[in-house]
């Protein structure tokens, strides 16, 4: 049979997976980074102008729970490494596969679209043009920054700085000033901490409650207590439940608003440090901003404080840069439509990897994505009907709906266990519905 020639974009954390997956099947594929190595988001400083990475930044989910599952992290790591000792870990994983020839760096994709006949073509930034039998998308989505919408009244006569965090690299831009973070995600709590050791004064203004993770519980990387894709979610999430109120008690005992949901109902945000910078006074919590007056920020409660920077941590666009608007837009919604989160129902040969925003780490994820995909290519995974895959993209916008608070960031939000579980029974589906030529790794999921 022969095998479509495959186009990977990004050599990030979900595309190395790709690449690798494809290589060790056999299929023919060019891999293309516009950066001059790979770990896209993870590479501090990297040359693309893409890394929302900063100096402080570490792992927020434990290394045994990130790693790719033929190539564990190194012992001596910490439980929760650093950024740089992640991208090498991504270097020495494209080294031992052996494929870093088929990556083209310092390259681009620039334009991709599909002829009638199935075709994509590829323009890329060398002004090359390509032709593949399928695309597998992992520019990764934590690149196009997503500000305040509308911006808040005032913003524009601020006599401060205002920055969205993708800005931020290193504490330097912090020191001497009197720092407003917005926003308590990851980022946002990182940011706060690092400003509250350098700044003149830290505030962390909040649209509304999270809960906070301490990254060890009971001795243990949290993620690592109960974290089982054999675990269902009913029994996962109560208990989970149980253990964060032990851990940490109401998040209101910290000066922080009161969740308007369960744990486990929106992202919540991994930190151990923020409980301790708050409950030290380092940083001062404040509710939403109001209005911008002059060099101050005004909040919703009416309190008032001078500002030197703003720090927006307002998540992030799903972009693709690439597609023309009317071929494929996510639109303001931030949401596109995939079966199992990575097969377009209306353009075959068009894959996503990593496309999500999970409970966990995206690297496994990434990789089971792309051994569903190279199933697909060799014909040992087959799709269902149309009206099949609409209704279960359909249902899995239903379900989260109902599960998440609204909001953008929500919209690719999976549970890592539950996900990967998904994927590794819709493989051995797959694996039927193609007539049995199924993998071991399918076998063993029926």
């Amino acid at each position: 049979m022969s095998l479509p020639r495959v186009c990977v974009i990004g050599a990030g954390s979900s595309g190395i997976a790709t690449a690798k997956i494809l290589h060790e099947r056999g299929i023919d594929f060019d891999c293309f980074e516009l950066s001059d190595r790979v770990g896209g988001n993870w590479v501090w400083g990297n040359r693309n102008g893409l890394s929302a990475s900063y100096r402080s930044l570490h792992i927020n989910t434990s290394r045994e729970r990130m790693e790719f599952s033929d190539f564990p992290m190194a012992d001596h790591l910490p439980d929760f490494a650093r950024h740089d000792q992640i991208a090498a870990y991504f270097d020495a994983y494209v080294d031992h596969f052996g494929f870093r020839d088929r990556i083209a760096f310092n390259t681009g994709v620039e334009h991709v679209s599909r002829r009638a006949d199935g075709v994509f073509e590829v323009r890329l930034s060398t002004g090359e043009t390509r032709e593949y039998g399928a695309v597998c998308v992992a520019n990764g989505h934590h690149w196009d920054p997503r500000w305040p919408e509308p911006a808040f009244p005032g913003a524009d006569g601020f006599t401060g700085e205002q920055i969205h965090s993708h800005s931020y690299t290193e504490e330097t831009q912090l020191v001497g000033k009197r720092v407003v973070v917005v926003g308590m995600g990851n980022s946002g709590m990182d940011i706060a901490v690092d400003a509250s050791y350098h700044a003149e004064v830290t505030y962390l203004s909040a649209r509304r409650g999270v809960h906070v993770i301490p990254k060890y519980v009971f001795g243990r990387p949290y993620d690592q207590i109960g974290g089982s894709e054999w675990i269902p979610a009913w029994v996962r999430w109560p208990l989970a439940r149980v253990i964060m109120r032990a851990a940490t008690g109401p998040m209101e005992r910290y000066g922080l608003p009161r969740p308007d949901h369960k744990f486990a109902q929106a992202h919540p945000t991994m930190s151990s440090r923020i409980l301790d910078r708050l409950a030290h006074g380092a940083i001062t919590p404040k509710p939403d901003i109001d209005h911008f007056d002059g060099g101050e920020v005004v909040f919703t409660d009416g309190s008032r404080v001078e500002a030197d920077l703003v720090v927006y941590c307002t998540g992030y666009k799903i972009s693709f840069p690439f597609f023309d608007p009317d071929f494929l837009d996510p639109g303001a919604d931030n949401e596109i439509g995939l079966y199992q989160r990575v097969f377009h129902p209306d353009v075959p040969g068009l894959y996503f990897i990593g496309l999500i925003q999970p409970l966990g780490a995206i690297m496994p994820i990434a990789e089971r994505q792309s051994e569903l995909v190279a199933d697909h290519l060799q014909g040992r995974y087959a799709l269902p009907g149309d009206a099949e895959m609409r209704a279960e993209i359909a249902g899995h916008r239903r379900a989260t709906a109902k599960r998440y608070v609204a909001s953008k960031r929500h919209t690719i939000q999976v549970d890592f266990d539950d996900y990967m579980h998904a994927l590794r029974r819709e493989r051995a589906r797959g694996a039927r519905r193609a007539g049995g030529a199924r993998t071991p790794a399918a076998r063993a999921a029926a």
